[in-house]
């Protein structure tokens, strides 16, 4: 009788996927960066000190800067903004850093709202394996930093479907 493996056997396999997909996104998106004629309310979103942080690709975001920048929800060029973050707003999902006003399907809805299924091949590509690497992950960490109910609610509302995250591979 053969003996199925432990879930715990796993994860440094599922993780080393994860950073993985991480380490692509990063590789994929560097030197991204916002539209030079992007702009935003200064009274809401924030100064132009700010937005100007968006065009240089490549350059952390402080925290403030990062979230107010996933939530705007009235960019010109959501998906130039959208891969400018990316790489740092990925790694801080997965940390568990983001810290969402009503659920975490609001970060699901800044993936949707930058169309990223449309995105070249290689960019949507590398969007998809990082969030099927984080859901897979997510089932087999015993401790995971966010919820598995709030990544399937992120990856549900990114994807625009259930469907690929009821069943994981």
């Amino acid at each position: 009788m053969s003996e199925q493996p432990q879930a715990g056997h796993d994860l440094p396999r599922a993780r080393c996927r994860l950073d993985a997909a991480l380490g692509g996104l990063a590789d994929v998106f560097r030197g991204m960066a916002a539209h030079p004629g992007e702009h935003n309310c200064e009274c809401h979103w924030g100064s132009a000190a700010d937005l100007a942080q968006l065009k240089v690709a490549d350059t952390e975001l402080d925290p403030d800067l990062l979230r107010r920048t996933w939530q705007a929800i009235d960019w010109n060029d959501h998906a130039a903004v959208l891969r400018r973050i990316l790489p740092q707003f990925a790694t801080a999902l997965v940390g568990g850093l983001i810290e969402p006003l009503f659920g975490l399907e609001e970060a699901g809805d800044a993936f949707a709202r930058g169309h990223w299924q449309e995105w070249p091949a290689e960019q949507a590509a590398a969007v998809q394996e990082f969030l099927q690497a984080w859901w897979a992950y997510t089932l087999i960490d015993p401790d995971p930093a966010v919820p598995a109910h709030d990544v399937l609610a992120l990856c549900s509302a990114a994807g625009g479907t259930l469907d690929p995250w009821a069943v994981n591979d």
